[in-house]
């Protein structure tokens, strides 16, 4: 053995230690304390090009500890603070503290959950986190589900599952255009859907959008006019997707009533709850996903509005049969159930290669019960509601809609200013400059045609104070904008 690996092997036991480890841990500490009082910027002022330059670069020879911690330092003060108060941008959560610090036990288990022999305790967690919940969903016997890398996949998984019934030769003969099925979705589906459309070969062209009502929810009478001309066509109908909190506003599509639609047409039904379907938890808000048992599949992504670190997500089957069949493909190296149920995910998921991510609401749903994280969401959901009143009651905004989750569009109306598009410019360079000086983070959008400013609620450290001080801040750089 060379001196040199004997030293390398030398460092890796020492990297191996508690107190090596509470050195990295440190710094993420450190980052849930600074971020707790909201007083530095909420992302880094530098530039794409400055932070590669930046970049502390990786060499032949290896660096002391120290090093590293430093550079994982500057990787902290030049990040997006999701945990910063003022932070109310995308849909991605201030990651609850304990799943954050579970995260190196998962990393350090290092178990592949797709096959049950390579991580057998990590796979039975999943397995009952999934039948745990499969019930709260509705879901009944023979349902089954699995974790995926999120909602994409999830819901790449589901259409997979539904083309392998409507196209049962696809998986090996490809998709015929001349008799490819449709897909029919609302009109603010997540892209991922239609994304979705073109990777299993039905193209974008087989895509068909259901307007929204004024309340940004699919149309049910539309969508029951198109199901009754799609028929009398004769052209087949792949799936009907429905979305349980919608990107644009959070919108939840009335679910009993499409599944009212699908059931006696005997319409796969997928509901994309990715961003919405925490509402199961909710003591309040349950009735906004009521009829989601109904569906043949569902979308729900831990990672976000139950506040875990990405990335963590379900899909749920009515029939764990169907999972199986969207993948059924032979690997006897891995798969090795001579009968009955397989305990193995793989054969059920898109995945092999995959991190015990389902350890993660494990441990949030130990630590603070399904009720504390229902309790979470309703009050993400209650500040939305909070600020949805602040703007109807001021003079210089406007809300698009009343927030059904945490997800809330608005406009900045200047005086002086009814041309709507200056004020869509205005509202354009108004989100850019409020986010430039850093004392806060929102987004924007396109809504019925008009740009938007945009906010998501994802971090519990958010306070009434943080609304009223956004409000006004954009109040005064929107009346400096517009007078120049």
């Amino acid at each position: 053995m060379s001196d040199r690996l004997e030293a390398l092997l030398r460092e890796l036991e020492r990297d191996r230690t508690l107190e090596s480890g509470i050195e990295v841990a440190r710094v993420a500490a450190e980052y849930f304390a600074a971020s707790r009082a909201g007083e530095r910027a909420v992302t880094t002022r530098l530039g794409a090009h400055e932070l590669v330059e930046n970049v502390m670069r990786p060499g032949e020879s290896g660096r002391p500890l120290a090093e590293v911690t430093a550079a994982l330092r500057w990787l902290v003060a030049q990040s997006n603070w999701l945990n910063h108060p003022r932070y109310m941008g995308h849909q991605v959560s201030a990651a609850l503290p304990l799943p954050v610090w579970s995260e190196a036990v998962i990393a350090a288990l290092n178990q592949s959950v797709a096959i049950h022999e390579m991580s057998p305790a990590a796979n039975a967690v999943e397995h009952v986190l999934v039948e745990w919940l499969l019930g709260h969903a509705g879901f009944g016997a023979g349902a089954g589900g699995t974790f995926t890398s999120g909602g994409t996949e999830a819901n790449f998984t589901a259409l997979l599952a539904a083309r392998a019934v409507a196209l049962p030769d696809a998986w090996r003969e490809g998709v015929d255009a001349a008799r490819a099925p449709v897909l029919v979705c609302g009109a603010h589906a997540h892209y991922a859907i239609t994304r979705s459309a073109a990777q299993l070969g039905l193209g974008m062209r087989r895509v068909v959008a259901i307007p929204v009502t004024r309340e940004f929810r699919m149309d049910v009478a539309a969508l029951d006019h198109t199901l009754s001309t799609l028929e009398a066509e004769g052209t087949g109908v792949l799936a009907v997707v429905a979305t349980a909190g919608s990107t644009p506003t959070g919108s939840y599509d009335d679910l009993e009533g499409i599944a009212e639609l699908c059931a006696p047409r005997d319409l796969w039904l997928h509901v994309d709850g990715a961003h919405g379907l925490s509402a199961l938890l909710s003591s309040r808000r349950r009735a906004l996903v009521a009829g989601v048992g109904r569906a043949r599949t569902a979308a729900w992504d831990p990672h976000k509005t139950l506040l875990l670190p990405l990335s963590a997500g379900v899909l749920l089957a009515r029939r764990e049969a169907d999972l199986e069949r969207a993948f059924t493909q032979d690997a006897p190296y891995l798969f090795h159930a001579a009968s009955g149920r397989s305990w193995d995910q793989g054969p059920r998921s898109f995945l092999c290669s995959r991190r015990a991510d389902a350890v993660k609401l494990w441990v949030a749903l130990l630590r603070y019960g399904s009720d504390g994280l229902g309790l979470l969401f309703d009050h993400l959901c209650d500040l939305t509601l909070a600020l949805h009143e602040r703007i109807i009651a001021h003079p210089r905004f406007e809300p698009l809609h009343r927030p059904d989750c945490n997800i809330l569009c608005f406009r900045y109306l200047p005086p002086g200013i009814t041309e709507e598009s200056r004020r869509d410019e205005l509202n354009g360079r108004l989100r850019a400059q409020y986010n430039d000086a850093g004392t806060g983070w929102i987004t924007t959008t396109v809504l019925a045609g008009r740009r938007v400013l945009r906010v998501t609620m994802m971090n519990p450290r958010t306070t009434p104070a943080d609304l009223d001080g956004m409000l006004q801040e954009l109040d005064e750089r929107g009346g400096r904008l517009a007078a120049g």
